[in-house]
């Protein structure tokens, strides 16, 4: 039932405009301290994510572990398949008891995973802690964006929505930087840190407007938006905003709208695919192997010292994209992405041919680290960060929770397939045909970008899915 306008909490002053229609003012901050909060899932997941690559050899040459090679590349892989078992009901659940409470909850899972390993004693502990790690990540990948979409205005919702991806390579970064100078058992007490602190910043955030205005608690989505937005904000036609995308898919959705839906369908062909590239970039076969291949390459700089520099650059480029994407838009960003990583991809496929040929290479020792610092820079401005952002952009309320579910599915599955596949390939096929096929796969990502991808800079929802439908350039 809808809250009335003679609801005892409509005295309350918040839910009024102190202002004329038409007339207003926003204030950003409490909008970016949200997304912020929101984002500490993304820095959660981000350790999770690299958690492997320093602490590798340390779990293969403990004793109580004797961990083989083919464990190894388990404690790797068994995170992705948690993370698809994670993404399939959080999107549903996000509807059903909110965006905040279910970010909050998340921070259970990841504090469970970080316990089962620190008290780790035999590959099952380690097992179970990365299934559990998986699925809150995974989870956490649905909601996180879809939350902080749904928090920030038009003019800076590019900005916000590239925060997952930002805070994502933060946890990246700690865990490289951490895992450098302490044993394993310590770094994952450290990677404990985030969720507590997602858990207790969680407390303090409104629930998403449009969840609330899906509720039909109007009321409560006004003093929402006015503490995101500010006191001085058109709460009232932001509202209005928000009630009419939430009208125009009036009705409860089914899966079978996303295919039968002109609209609804273009938005997850054009995710899927986003998905998709995004992982057969190699970036997570980059990520969770980033000491070895240095090792392997036999570059003058020490492995360790180039993994963390990797974080670093991958880290304040996210940043740089935060500045640019409602600048420069999403499509040049993303072509930008895929021709430069491509370009990458080619000249370490490059080295390592000139190095299996038993060239001598110590000239340049500095290509490898050249290439995967350009590689990160260019995946961090667009590849990274936009298909999460324009997850949340594309699907209108009444879908977006299934269609997120259903990208981040495929997103996992991509990356156990990727992480497991990319020793094989190594193995099988020679480092140099295995970033060569990488390359391959970025030049396609260019001609899709440039088909099929809208510009979806400063559009509202409905003049999204309006282009989606075909009815507006």
């Amino acid at each position: 039932m809808s809250q009335k306008e003679d609801d005892p909490n409509s005295a309350n002053p918040m839910l009024y405009d102190p202002i004329q229609d038409g007339v207003g003012s926003t204030r950003k901050l409490m909008q970016f301290i949200a997304a912020t909060i929101v984002a500490l899932g993304a820095v959660s997941a981000g350790t999770v994510l690299a958690w492997t690559s320093p602490v590798v050899n340390q779990l293969k040459s403990n004793e109580s572990l004797a961990m083989t090679s083919e464990q190894e590349s388990w404690v790797g892989s068994l995170l992705a398949i948690g993370a698809f078992f994670g993404a399939i009901p959080a999107g549903i659940l996000a509807d059903m008891i909110g965006r905040k409470y279910i970010n909050m909850a998340l921070g259970v899972p990841f504090l469970l995973s970080w316990g089962l390993i620190i008290s780790a004693t035999n590959v099952g502990m380690l097992y179970a802690g990365r299934i559990f790690a998986g699925i809150a990540t995974g989870a956490v990948c649905v909601v996180a964006p879809m939350f902080i979409s749904e928090i920030g205005e038009a003019s800076i919702r590019g900005a916000l929505g590239s925060f997952f991806q930002l805070f994502l390579t933060m946890g990246i970064l700690l865990v490289y930087a951490v895992g450098s100078f302490v044993d394993w058992r310590t770094l994952s007490g450290v990677c404990a840190i985030p969720p507590a602190l997602l858990i207790v910043g969680m407390f303090f955030l409104p629930e998403s407007p449009v969840h609330l205005v899906k509720k039909e608690k109007r009321n409560d989505a006004v003093k929402a938006l006015k503490w995101l937005w500010g006191k001085e904000c058109n709460s009232r036609a932001a509202i209005q905003v928000i009630q009419n995308d939430v009208d125009s898919a009036a009705g409860k959705a089914s899966i079978r709208d996303l295919w039968t839906i002109p609209a609804n369908r273009a938005g997850l062909i054009i995710c899927l695919c986003l998905m998709l590239f995004q992982q057969i970039s190699g970036i997570n076969a980059v990520i969770f192997y980033t000491e070895p291949i240095f090792q392997k390459a036999g570059t003058s700089f020490d492995a360790s010292v180039c993994t963390i520099i990797v974080g670093v650059v991958q880290v304040f480029m996210t940043f740089g994209s935060t500045l640019l994407i409602d600048k420069a838009g999403r499509r040049i960003l993303l072509m930008q992405s895929s021709i430069v990583m491509g370009a990458c991809l080619t000249m370490l496929g490059i080295y390592f041919h000139l190095m299996d040929a038993k060239h001598d290479v110590s000239s340049i020792g500095w290509l490898p680290l050249i290439s995967l610092v350009l590689f990160i820079v260019s995946f961090s401005l667009g590849f990274g960060p936009i298909p999460w952002m324009m997850m949340g952009e594309l699907f209108g309320p009444d879908v977006k929770g299934m269609a997120s579910s259903i990208a981040v599915m495929l997103n996992w599955t991509l990356v156990f397939i990727v992480t497991k596949c990319f020793g094989m390939m190594l193995e099988n096929f020679g480092s140099d045909i295995t970033f060569w096929i990488f390359a391959v796969c970025m030049a396609i990502a260019t001609v899709f970008v440039a088909l099929k991808v809208p510009e979806t800079k400063g559009k509202s929802g409905a003049e999204i899915q309006m282009i989606l439908a075909g009815k507006q350039n």
